[in-house]
């Protein structure tokens, strides 16, 4: 089973877009198309946090990703704040839960109520305590910020 790795970065740039994607090569994932997914952990894959993530493949393939981002306007007074939490049960099978926005207690928060809702949807025997991996990008006069948290699964893929 591959690893899950939890990769974060932050950024300022001109546009919200530029601070996005330099926020994503901060955790060095700005070379793969990011495919989505809802959020479950399969039993055998560890979970790995790496700050920058390793080459995970050729540029231009999938990758498949939990991911949050914020991003805020030059000038802004509130920061930039992703999070994704994450929770294994017994089996090794769990949850992510991502959250954003420019509070990072209300980031924090929202993160432990949301894993905690997922984990009464299901019928697993839960480790006690989340792990959370939180990123704040300060804002700029001049510049968008913006924050990312990406909990990247495996390699990437070919697309065609």
């Amino acid at each position: 089973m591959s690893v899950i790795r939890v990769a974060w970065g932050r950024a300022t740039a001109p546009t919200a877009l530029s601070a996005y994607d330099a926020a994503l090569a901060a955790a060095n994932v700005h070379n793969y198309n990011l495919i989505s997914l809802s959020s479950v952990i399969p039993a055998d894959a560890p979970i790995e946090r790496v700050d920058t993530a390793p080459d995970l493949g050729p540029a231009g393939e999938g990758l498949h990703v939990v991911q949050s981002h914020e991003i805020v306007e030059p000038g802004s007074d509130r920061p930039a704040v992703a999070g994704v939490g994450w929770l294994r049960s017994e089996s090794g099978r769990g949850i992510f839960y991502e959250v954003s926005g420019t509070d990072r207690d209300d980031v924090e928060t929202a993160i432990r109520e949301g894993i905690a809702a997922g984990r009464e949807l299901r019928d697993w025997d839960f480790d006690a305590e989340p792990k959370l991996q939180i990123e704040t990008a300060d804002p700029d006069p001049d510049e968008h910020a913006a924050a990312v948290v990406i909990a990247a699964y495996g390699q990437s893929e070919p697309l065609l």
